[in-house]
C-alpha cells in the first residue's frame, strides 16, 4: 500500500453524480480536472462546486484556507488532449493516475470513450466506471490486456461527498491486490467500501429495484396523494430517510429510468425488475424530478 497513489484524477461527466465526486476528490487533497462534452454545463459545474465550498465555510465545515486550496485544485478541462502533461505540479508527478467516467448510462457510450482513452494513455493509469448497473466485464471487453488489469467498477452514491457508500467492482481481469489498495485507500478517506461481484446492478442497485417497483406497482396510476402516503409509510415504519418517490427524484427519473431498464435486461426481461409505465411517462413529458423542477413531487 505504500506505493499506491491517487493524486491526480481525471473525472469525465459533469452531471449530478461526476460533479459530486469530482468535489469529494479534491477534498482529499487531490488534483481534479473535470471534462465533459458540454462546456457550457462544464462551467455551471464547476462554478456550482465552488458555490458549495462556500457555503460549507459560512457552515463552518471548512476554513476558508481550506476553500481556497481546493479551488486552486480542481480544474474544467476543454478537452482530453495532452492529459499527462498538464497537471500544474511537479514533474516526477505529473501523471494521471484515475480515469473516472460518470456520464450517462449508456453503455456504448462509456465503452466508447474508454477505448479511446485506452490508446492515449499509459498503461499504469487506473481506469474506473461509476456505472450503476452494467457489468464491468462488458465495458472493458475491448481495452488492451493491460488496461483491464487496472479496471475496475466505482460507484458511489448520491450525494458523493455526503454519502459514505461507495461499492468497488472486480472484473475478472482486475488486479486482486488493486482492489484491496482501494478498499484500504478509501476506508482512510472516511468512505465505507463494499467490495462487489461483477453483476449487473452489483448489490444496492440490484436490492434497490424492488425499493421502486414495489411502491410504483402499488401506486398504479399517478395519484400525488398516494405518492406522500407511500413514502410517509416508508420513512415512519421502514426507518428510511427518504421515501421511493423522494428519492427518484433526488437521484432524477430518468436516471433512475435507465438503470431500471439496464438491470431489466441484464436479467433476461424479469418482471420483478421491470420500468414502470409511470416513469416512462413522467420521462417523455420531461418531468425529471428535482433537476426539473418536477417529477413525483414539484419543487420551487
Amino acid at each position: 500500500m505504500s506505493d499506491f497513489s491517487l493524486k491526480n484524477i481525471l473525472v469525465i461527466g459533469a452531471g449530478t453524480m461526476g460533479k459530486g465526486i469530482a468535489q469529494w476528490f479534491t477534498q482529499q487533497n487531490c488534483n481534479v480536472k473535470l471534462f465533459d462534452l458540454n462546456q457550457d454545463l462544464l462551467q455551471k459545474t464547476h462554478q456550482e462546486i465552488f458555490d458549495s465550498w462556500d457555503k460549507l465555510s459560512k457552515k463552518g465545515k471548512f476554513s476558508t484556507e481550506e476553500v481556497a486550496l481546493f479551488k486552486k485544485k480542481i480544474h474544467p478541462l476543454k478537452n482530453l488532449n495532452h492529459l499527462n502533461n498538464d497537471w500544474g505540479i511537479d514533474q516526477a508527478n505529473k501523471n494521471c493516475h484515475l480515469v473516472i467516467e460518470a456520464i450517462i448510462e449508456k453503455k456504448e457510450a462509456k465503452k466508447e470513450i474508454f477505448v479511446q482513452l485506452d490508446k492515449e494513455l499509459p498503461d499504469e493509469v487506473l481506469f474506473a466506471s461509476n456505472t450503476s448497473s452494467f457489468t464491468i466485464d462488458s465495458l472493458s471487453e475491448h481495452l488492451s490486456e493491460k488496461r483491464k488489469k487496472g479496471f475496475f467498477g466505482l460507484h458511489f452514491f448520491n450525494p458523493a461527498p455526503i454519502m459514505k457508500l461507495v461499492e468497488i467492482i472486480q472484473g475478472k481481469s482486475t488486479e486482486k491486490s488493486l482492489i484491496q489498495n482501494l478498499k484500504t485507500w478509501f476506508e482512510q478517506k472516511g468512505k465505507k467500501p463494499a467490495v462487489c461481484k461483477d453483476r449487473p446492478g452489483f448489490i444496492v442497485n440490484r436490492v434497490a429495484r424492488n425499493f421502486y417497483g414495489e411502491p410504483l406497482r402499488i401506486l398504479k396510476d399517478f395519484d400525488t396523494n398516494k405518492i406522500r402516503e407511500i413514502d410517509s409509510i416508508l420513512k415512519e415504519v421502514g426507518g428510511f430517510k427518504m421515501g421511493p418517490f423522494e428519492l427518484m427524484d433526488l437521484i432524477g427519473i430518468d436516471v433512475n429510468l435507465d438503470v431500471t431498464k439496464s438491470v431489466w435486461n441484464a436479467f433476461s426481461k424479469e418482471e420483478r425488475f421491470g420500468p414502470h409505465e409511470i416513469q416512462e411517462n413522467l420521462v417523455k413529458k420531461g418531468c425529471l424530478g428535482k433537476k426539473s423542477k418536477e417529477g413525483f413531487y414539484k419543487y420551487d
